[in-house]
C-alpha cells in the first residue's frame, strides 16, 4: 500500500475479525508485527491495565503508533499521563482531543494512526476511523510549542477525568418543530455557557404560509359544512366560484368538471332531491351545440331493380301513370291510398317507408303479421344515424343496452350528454335495465379517462361510494379516480367536492352521513392543522366523532383512535374550552370523552 514519495513501515494489515478479541477491531487495524504481544495479554488477567489499554486504544490512536518492542507498562503510563493532560487542557478551553498528546513533555511524537492511514492511500479506512476518532490529521504539527507545560492549565484538577464525548452536531444550528396549535417552534442557536440565554420563537404557520395556493384553497372553503350552522347559499356561491375560476370550458375535462359542480348547485337548491327531467335539463344546458344527425335511406331489403322500378319518373304498371319527379305530401298519401285500393299492401308499405310516411307504415304493419311489423320497425330505425339519441331511446325501449352506452366518449361518436338525458327522462318499466344501461355508460367513460363524466353517470344510477384501493368500488371521492396515486387521488378539491355532496344529502336527511368519507375528512383536518388552522381542524374532528358515535365506533377502531389522538392535540384551540379550563383543568368536550370511552371499551373487549 505504499505510494511514491512515502516510506511506510513494512507492516501488513490483516482483515478484521471477531476472533481477535477487540470490540472495535474493524476500525483500528493493527500491524502483524504487534500480534506477538497477544501471548502476553492472554497470560495477563483482564484487570484494569487491559481495560485502560483497550480504552486508550479505542479513543486515542497515538497509542497504536509506538514501536513494536516498546514495553507495554511504560506505554500505558505515558499514554495515561498524556490523556490526563489533554483532558485538563480541554477543561480550560486551550486544547481539544485532536491536539497532539503523545508526549507529555512537549517532545515530538510520531504521526497518528489516522494520518498514517490517510497518507498510505487507505481513504476508506480513514473515513471509517474518523467516525470514532477526532484525530485532526489535516492539522498535524509534529512539534508541540516548547513553552507549553501542564502548569499552564491552572494546576491539577481534583475531578476525575472523563472521556471527551463528540458533539452530536458539529456546528450550531436552529432546531425546529411543528406545534399542534398551528405554530412553528424555533430554538435559536445560542451558547448558554457564554452568558447568552437560549431563545425560543413561536411563529404562526398561517402567517408564514400566507399567500400560498394551498392555504388560500383551504381558507376559501366554508367548511366544516353543517346543516345547522351554514346556509346553503354560501355553498352554492362557492360552487359557482369553482366553475368560474377552476374549470376550463374549452376542454372536455373542464366541461365535465363544470357539470359536477352544477349538479351540486342543483342539489343544494332543491335540498338534495332531484328527478330525471331536472338532470336532463342540466345536461342539455351544458351541451354546447346540437349535433346534426344525418338521416339515411331506409333498409327495406329490396334489390336494385326493385328499388329502381319504384323511383319517381318510371311507369307505374299498376296504375298506368308516370309519377312526377317532385311529389307533394298530398300526392304521396294519394299514391299510398291507390295502392291499397288494389290490395297491394307490401307495395304500399314500401312506398310509405321510402317517402317517410312512417306513421302510415307502422300502423298498417301493426295490423298485419308480427314479422312484417318488425321489418317496418327495423326499416324505420335504420334511417336514424348510429349516434342519434333516438336510436338510444328505441334500443332501450326494446329491452336492450343501447349502443351509445358501449361506444360513448369517442370523438367520432359525439357528445354523451344527450344520450344520458334521453335515458333519464324516458325510463322504461324495467328499473334494473335502466340502471344497468347508465352504469355501462359510466364504465365506458371511465375506461377512456373521463372520470368526472363517469361519476356523473354513477350518481344517476345511485352507485354507493366505496374505499380507495377496493377494486369492486367504482367511486371513493367524487371526481377523483381510484387508479391514481393516493397523493393525486385525495386532492383538496376532491375532498371539498365530496363534502358538499354529503351536505346536500343532509339537507334531505339531517342524520345521514357517508361513512367511507369520514377518513378523508380526518385527512382534511390534518391538512388544516398543518397550515395553521387548528380551530377549524378541531371542528372537523368533532363532526367525525359525532358521526362515528351514531354508529358503533368499534366497527372502525383505527379511525376512532386517530380522531381521538388528533383532537387531544387540538382541543385547546377551542376558545370556549379555554374559558372553562380556568374552573376545571381536566375539562374536555363530551364527544371526545364518549369516543375515547368507546375506544377503551373496544380495546378491552
Amino acid at each position: 500500500f505504499s505510494r511514491q514519495g512515502y516510506e511506510d513501515p513494512p507492516w501488513q494489515y490483516p482483515a478484521a475479525g471477531y476472533g481477535d478479541g477487540y470490540p472495535y477491531q474493524s476500525h483500528q487495524w493493527q500491524p502483524v508485527a504487534w500480534q506477538d504481544d497477544r501471548d502476553l495479554r492472554q497470560r495477563e488477567s483482564y484487570g484494569k491495565s487491559y481495560r485502560d489499554q483497550h480504552y486508550y486504544r479505542g479513543y486515542h490512536p497515538n497509542l497504536a503508533t509506538g514501536p513494536p518492542g516498546q514495553d507495554r507498562t511504560q506505554t500505558y503510563s505515558s499514554c495515561e499521563e498524556s490523556y490526563i493532560s489533554t483532558a485538563r487542557r480541554e477543561g480550560t478551553g486551550e486544547g481539544t482531543l485532536s491536539s497532539d498528546s503523545g508526549e507529555a513533555g512537549g517532545q515530538p511524537k510520531e504521526p497518528s494512526l489516522l494520518l498514517q492511514y490517510h497518507e498510505s492511500g487507505l481513504s476508506s479506512s480513514s473515513h471509517e476511523l474518523s467516525q470514532y476518532i477526532r484525530d485532526g490529521a489535516d492539522h498535524y504539527d509534529p512539534v508541540l510549542p516548547g513553552s507549553w507545560n501542564v502548569g499552564q492549565t491552572g494546576g491539577p484538577s481534583m475531578s476525575t477525568p472523563t472521556p471527551a464525548v463528540p458533539l452530536k452536531f458539529p456546528e450550531l444550528h436552529t432546531a425546529l418543530c411543528f406545534g399542534a396549535g398551528g405554530h412553528l417552534v424555533l430554538a435559536c442557536p445560542q451558547r448558554p455557557a457564554e452568558g447568552r440565554p437560549p431563545r425560543v420563537e413561536l411563529h404562526s404557520l398561517e402567517a408564514i404560509l400566507h399567500g400560498t395556493e394551498e392555504l388560500e384553497e383551504l381558507q376559501a372553503f366554508p367548511g366544516p359544512l353543517a346543516r345547522e350552522d351554514l346556509h346553503k347559499v354560501d355553498v352554492m356561491t362557492f360552487c359557482q366560484q369553482k366553475i368560474t375560476t377552476g374549470c376550463d370550458l374549452s376542454t372536455q375535462r373542464g366541461r365535465d368538471s363544470s357539470l359536477l359542480w352544477k349538479l351540486l348547485v342543483l342539489l343544494c337548491r332543491q335540498n338534495g332531491s332531484m328527478v330525471g327531467s331536472d338532470t336532463a335539463e342540466l345536461l342539455m344546458q351544458d351541451c354546447r351545440r346540437q349535433d346534426k344527425y344525418k338521416r339515411q335511406d331506409p333498409a327495406m331489403g329490396l334489390t336494385d331493380d326493385e328499388w329502381a322500378s319504384r323511383q319517381p319518373g318510371t311507369l307505374d304498371l299498376i296504375t298506368g301513370e308516370v309519377p312526377p319527379v317532385v311529389e307533394t305530401q298530398a300526392q304521396i298519401v294519394e299514391k299510398f291510398t291507390k295502392l291499397l285500393y288494389y290490395g297491394r299492401k307490401k307495395e304500399a308499405l314500401v312506398w310509405a317507408m321510402r317517402n317517410q310516411l312512417w306513421g302510415h307504415a307502422l300502423f298498417l304493419s301493426s295490423k298485419m303479421d308480427p314479422r312484417t311489423y318488425s321489418w317496418v320497425l327495423t326499416g324505420f330505425t335504420s334511417t336514424l344515424a348510429t349516434n342519434d339519441p333516438l336510436q338510444t331511446l328505441f334500443q332501450l325501449m326494446s329491452g336492450r343496452i343501447p349502443q351509445a352506452a358501449l361506444c360513448c366518449g369517442d370523438a367520432t361518436w359525439g357528445d354523451w350528454r344527450p344520450h344520458l338525458a334521453v335515458m333519464l327522462s324516458n325510463k322504461v318499466g324495467d328499473t334494473e335495465l335502466n340502471q344497468r344501461a347508465i352504469v355501462t355508460m359510466g364504465d365506458t367513460l371511465a375506461s377512456k379517462g373521463a372520470v368526472e363524466a363517469a361519476h356523473f353517470c354513477y350518481l344517476m344510477a345511485d352507485i354507493p361510494f366505496g374505499y380507495f384501493g377496493a377494486k369492486a368500488d367504482r367511486m371513493a371521492l367524487l371526481g377523483s379516480s381510484c387508479r391514481q396515486a393516493f397523493s393525486q387521488f385525495a386532492r383538496t378539491e376532491a375532498i371539498q367536492r365530496m363534502e358538499i355532496f354529503e351536505y346536500c344529502q343532509q339537507l334531505r336527511q339531517p342524520e345521514s352521513f357517508l361513512l367511507p368519507f369520514q377518513v378523508y375528512k380526518l385527512l382534511y383536518a390534518s391538512r388544516l392543522a398543518d397550515h395553521g388552522l387548528p380551530a377549524q381542524a378541531l371542528q372537523y374532528c368533532e363532526h367525525i366523532g359525532t358521526a362515528l358515535l351514531r354508529r358503533d365506533p368499534a366497527a372502525h377502531p383505527v379511525l376512532a383512535r386517530q380522531v381521538v389522538r388528533l383532537a387531544e392535540r387540538l382541543k385547546l384551540s377551542d376558545p370556549l374550552l379555554l374559558e372553562m379550563l380556568e374552573q376545571d383543568q381536566e375539562l374536555e368536550p363530551d364527544w371526545l370523552d364518549q369516543l375515547r370511552a368507546c375506544c377503551r371499551e373496544w380495546e378491552v373487549r
